[in-house]
């Protein structure tokens, strides 16, 4: 029905149907030279996060934590004792009906035989 020529083919046009590697070709070099190229940027991205943590732990291995106080746990249990009494007050609540006021349990329900 219609043609697939077209009435005013310019000149590349022609030529790119002709051989379409002309298209192709520098198109795959450019993605893989572009592929090279960042490659170098991230390697210099990943290099300079690497000096940054090898920096921090030398800094550790110098004793920069020695400033810190070392925990001890009797002193941070004396603290919350003392600190508890401060901040609430022991209030009773009511026990179900049945059960005994102190620790003994209930005795078991007879059943009817």
């Amino acid at each position: 029905m219609f043609s697939s020529k077209p009435l005013n083919a310019t000149p590349l046009q022609s030529r790119l149907k002709r051989y379409p590697a002309l298209f192709g070709i520098p198109f795959l070099v450019i993605i893989v030279g572009a592929s090279f190229g960042l490659q170098t940027f991230m390697q210099t991205r990943y290099d300079l996060q690497d000096q940054k943590v090898q920096q921090i732990s030398n800094e550790q291995a110098l004793g920069l934590d020695r400033k810190k106080k070392k925990f001890d746990i009797r002193e941070e249990y004396y603290k919350l004792s003392a600190a508890g009494d401060q901040d609430w007050e022991p209030k009773r609540i009511a026990r179900p009906k049945g059960s005994p006021e102190w620790g003994v349990p209930p005795s078991e329900p007879t059943t009817k035989s």
